[in-house]
């Protein structure tokens, strides 16, 4: 089967990931994977990639295009794949459509695991680290036994890393959020965007997940 795998960041894509994999034996390719591997092996696209990339330069859509193509076209891709990170926007959504045509690989569905946002912000704010020793913790699923000191060293300073502070955190999930939207209407229109409530235990979560997989090869 061929999936794409969508949700806001904290969402728990790469938990269901791992379990999709587990459960389904399909390749899970992330954008990052694809470059990083093209880059390796010295494709032509990949040093092209690589080239933009060390300007701090976007990678332009063609250069991804023609990275994705190449790796949906090897042969572990024959048993499905899970794109993860690919589209991003809309005209990736419609090359993406000319290659799985081009390999004969049209996608059974786009999996959307959906969160309610302020429930993302508590998840990715809630993180902080000890001063004197670096142990983490979270203040909803690992907070310190004793409130206020290190469960490691005893210290008593914390502080945030400038990514899970709040306004990077709103932020970071307004951008992606606005970027997700035509995506999933783009799917949604075809009718393989399967939304997937995320605000409960992962593995009620994938339960759901597997239900809509498993339609797939009845």
């Amino acid at each position: 089967m061929n999936l794409i795998l969508m949700g806001l960041p904290g969402a728990g894509k790469g938990t269901q990931a791992e379990k999709i994999i587990d459960a389904y034996h399909i390749p899970h390719i992330s954008t990052g994977d694809m470059f990083r591997a093209a880059m390796a092996a010295k494709t032509e696209l990949g040093q092209q990639a690589k080239s933009y990339m060390d300007k701090g330069e976007l990678v332009p859509d063609e250069v991804t295009c023609g990275i994705v193509k190449d790796r949906l076209g090897e042969d572990d891709t024959a048993v499905g794949y899970l794109l993860d990170g690919f589209p991003r926007t809309l005209s990736q959504a419609e090359a993406l459509e000319t290659i799985n045509a081009d390999l004969n690989k049209p996608l059974d569905g786009v999996i959307n695991i959906d969160v309610d946002p302020a429930s993302l912000m508590e998840r990715l704010t809630g993180r902080f680290i000890c001063k004197n020793c670096g142990a983490t913790y979270h203040k909803l699923y690992k907070p310190t036994k004793v409130e206020g000191t290190c469960d490691r060293c005893g210290g008593h300073e914390f502080f945030q890393r400038d990514d899970d502070k709040p306004e990077t955190v709103k932020n970071r999930l307004a951008v992606n959020e606005k970027m997700n939207t035509p995506l999933l209407k783009f799917y949604g229109d075809k009718g393989i965007l399967f939304n997937i409530d995320g605000n409960r235990d992962i593995d009620v979560v994938f339960e759901d997940i597997k239900k809509v997989l498993d339609s797939f090869t009845k």
